[in-house]
């Protein structure tokens, strides 16, 4: 059985830093891409940050030079260091396996950043 969970959401003051986790089990999970999306109210769910199999990254423009993903595969999981929080990062943000057109997704936790 695949899972991935997700912690360290919370509220935070705007310019606030959170760190979020997620770790995986039941899957290989060395060999799997590993993604943070987002969904905040009424909008479309987004790709926030991106981690390949071989450590290559990528970021969506609003949130480069802000948020930093890394994974340790030792420990099944991936992070998302979140630095200089926005009002406009609230959202539930979501863990993602990728591998070969294979996904899982976590159940999510809520970030929510106040003035």
């Amino acid at each position: 059985q695949v899972q991935l969970v997700e912690s360290g959401g919370g509220l935070v003051q705007a310019g606030g830093s959170l760190r979020l986790s997620c770790a995986a089990s039941g899957i290989k999970f060395s060999i799997y891409a590993m993604n943070w999306y987002r969904q905040a109210p009424g909008k479309q769910r987004e790709l926030v940050a991106s981690m390949t199999s071989a450590g290559n990254t990528n970021y969506a423009g609003s949130v480069k030079g802000r948020f930093t993903v890394s994974r340790d595969n030792a420990r099944n999981t991936v992070y998302l260091q979140m630095n200089s929080l926005k009002l406009e990062d609230t959202a539930v943000y979501y863990c993602h396996a990728n591998r070969v057109g294979v996904t899982y997704w976590g159940q999510g936790t809520q970030v929510t950043v106040s003035s």
